[in-house]
């Protein structure tokens, strides 16, 4: 088996231009081209019209928005939305993640801490701890939280009010929500991936903050590669321009746009080599499927999660994968794209 597959997550989500997980190296870019306000956002129409109501109505009744769940594949602006939000209502934003709040104290310390009309962001949302998550349940729904004094038979609760606050979490596996936690929640947004047109406004839109001179075509093309996701759009973007500049006289043509995307090896359609050898193990491994999650996670050094929520969705859109009750199975259109019989 190719080497290459066997790297750890980490070095692989590192290198690979089009996993839309977020990268260290991607902070500072998405810092410097997110939109500010809903104007400023492309696409998820119906997600925005729903927001601009939902804002426009708080506001005028002079009360906070009400909690928000946004939830879908990496990379498509949960984020991104949830910081819109804050500054199209005027408030303060903290920022926390799941993983990061290890007992119930922490999520104790950080709600009391918020003031009036802040907004709680917290990502990766279905990792929070269950007795954490608890804690939740009374500050979202009555806006307090019971603190437990002493131990054993002498011990009492103390319920603590905090001030009106929003919680926005943020999930790509809402699934694994816990029923309580997600009827709490009064908006919940599923986010789609883009339609190539809205990508390649976005790629202009991104190319003219970096002052990066950029052909319509070069646009497309690039958005046509970005497995209809924003976060892919600008990273390519900007592998593009540095070869541009290397290469070229630093203005991205179509030309100069495909000869990059052929040392980069991300193809027509935004697949690179994982996603070809992935296709290839079940192809000729297991003659095309079908075959389990757990047997393609053993055959391929991938994580299950990983199969599962970063390669899947994208293979299945494009129609190369099919899931059955026995397992993975690879299409018609998958083995054609292999430059393989079925």
């Amino acid at each position: 088996m190719n080497k290459k597959i066997q790297k750890s997550e980490s070095e692989k989500n590192e290198e690979r231009l089009i996993s839309p997980i977020e990268s260290p190296s991607d902070d500072k870019l998405e810092l410097t081209l997110r939109p500010k306000v809903l104007t400023e956002y492309i696409g998820q129409e119906k997600i925005k019209k729903n927001l601009a109501i939902t804002i426009k109505a708080a506001k005028n009744r002079g009360e906070n928005i009400e909690h928000v769940l946004f939830y879908g594949a990496p990379g498509l602006g949960k984020t991104t939305l949830a910081h819109v939000i804050a500054n199209e209502t005027g408030a303060n934003i903290r920022v926390t993640s799941g993983p990061a709040i290890e007992k119930g104290g922490d999520l104790a310390a950080i709600l009391s801490n918020l003031e009036e009309g802040d907004i709680l962001f917290i990502d990766e949302i279905h990792r929070l701890r269950k007795a954490v998550e608890e804690i939740l349940y009374p500050a979202m729904e009555d806006g307090a939280i019971d603190i437990i004094m002493g131990k054993g038979p002498t011990a009492r609760t103390l319920r603590l009010d905090l001030p009106g606050f929003t919680i926005i979490g943020a999930t790509t596996l809402a699934s694994l929500l816990s029923a309580p936690l997600r009827d709490r929640f009064g908006i919940i947004h599923h986010l789609n991936f883009y339609q190539i047109e809205d990508i390649e406004k976005i790629v202009l839109r991104s190319a003219g903050i970096l002052g990066v001179k950029i052909e319509k075509s070069a646009a497309l093309e690039i958005a046509k590669r970005s497995r209809r996701t924003p976060r892919v759009a600008n990273r390519l973007l900007k592998r593009v321009r540095d070869y541009c500049q290397v290469e070229g006289d630093g203005k991205v043509s179509l030309d100069i746009c495909l000869e990059a995307f052929k040392v980069l090896e991300v193809d027509e359609l935004g697949l690179d080599y994982i996603d070809r050898e992935l296709m290839e193990i079940i192809a000729k491994k297991f003659k095309g499927g079908p075959v389990g999650l757990n047997t393609l996670a053993a055959a391929s050094g991938e994580e299950l999660e990983t199969i599962e929520n970063v390669y899947e969705p994208y293979l299945m859109q494009l129609g190369f994968l099919d899931r059955s009750a026995r397992g993975r199975v690879l299409t018609e259109l998958g083995f054609k794209h292999l430059g393989l019989k079925p």
